[in-house]
């Protein structure tokens, strides 16, 4: 647990695209410098004015850098920035009105508005491991093994995989240990299947609705691997540039070694620049053979 006004290292998702690459690019240099002002700042983020003048250039000049090298504006930047802040102290036991405080935000207000589709939960259940959320869950086999998939009122948040269901019951439990969670084989059989369909390579026979929690690079990504057409694949880079952050190739890796629901979203259509599989959380031969499998299809 973080100490009171103890600072916690940022994880944004978008700020890993800014060591992926080594470049005399100065427009990434810019980049790097405006990121690093905008992480040590306790406080809101300084204008864009502020923030332009402290790397010498125009605030336009500034935004196309940031556009060019991250996908994304200063302001969406310096936005997840205290999302992360928010879910950091939220994660620390912090009451909800400190923690608000603390990232940056001058008002409730301002946190509830976008705070659902961000974090995925209200801000209150969130830091609360869930609590006040309702969690539907069901374990089936797969021809990969054992799989457990959850689900909220939204949509599914969760699928999980391993040799043993009580195993992967436990790990529900403890990620969203203050949830309601509760088994319903019946509700979420038609879930399942449509899972299942994914996993065999089979056609989808209709779209699954998903409650994911993410930050807005990882949300980006995700988004575009369900665009990827069954039996296709992309590179890592395609991923990137399809998202509008073509330097950030590697944070298109860790942003599916992060998908919550694999299988829904195909992280296992992306593969390297060279052909070859590339990395996958589940390992190499589930990724190869869910590949071939949709090739057949």
């Amino acid at each position: 647990m973080t100490r009171t006004g103890e600072r916690r290292p940022v994880d944004s998702g978008i700020t890993e695209g800014m060591v992926l690459t080594t470049t005399d690019d100065p427009r990434v240099a810019r980049v790097e410098t405006a990121c690093r002002t905008l992480a040590n700042d306790d406080e809101r983020p300084p204008p864009l004015n502020d923030l332009a003048a402290a790397v010498g250039v125009s605030p336009a000049s500034l935004r196309r850098d940031f556009m060019a090298v991250l996908g994304v504006t200063p302001k969406q930047y310096a936005d997840q920035l205290r999302v992360e802040r928010l879910r950091a102290g939220l994660r620390s036991g912090r009451d909800v009105t400190a923690a608000m405080y603390d990232a940056g935000y001058g008002s409730s207000s301002r946190l509830y508005e976008h705070s659902d589709s961000r974090l995925g939960m209200t801000p209150a259940s969130y830091g609360a491991y869930g609590k006040g959320a309702t969690i539907s869950f069901t374990t089936c086999e797969s021809r990969f093994g054992p799989l457990l998939v959850a689900a909220t009122d939204r949509g599914i948040c969760r699928i999980l995989h391993g040799p043993d269901p009580a195993v992967l019951e436990a790990v529900l439990g403890d990620e969203f240990s203050l949830a309601d969670i509760a088994r319903d084989d019946e509700l979420l059989a038609g879930v399942v299947a449509e899972v299942l369909r994914r996993i065999d390579g089979d056609v989808p026979a209709r779209e699954l609705p998903l409650d994911m929690q993410g930050t807005a690079f990882q949300r980006r990504v995700w988004q575009e691997l369900q665009r990827i057409p069954l039996g296709e694949t992309r590179s890592y880079g395609e991923v990137a540039e399809a998202v509008g952050a073509p330097r950030a190739a590697r944070a298109v890796g860790s942003a599916c070694g992060r998908n919550p629901v694999f299988f829904v979203v195909p992280c296992h259509r992306v593969i390297a620049s060279d052909g070859g599989l590339g990395g996958y959380g589940l390992g190499l031969d589930i990724k190869r053979r869910l590949l071939d499998s949709e090739a057949l299809a």
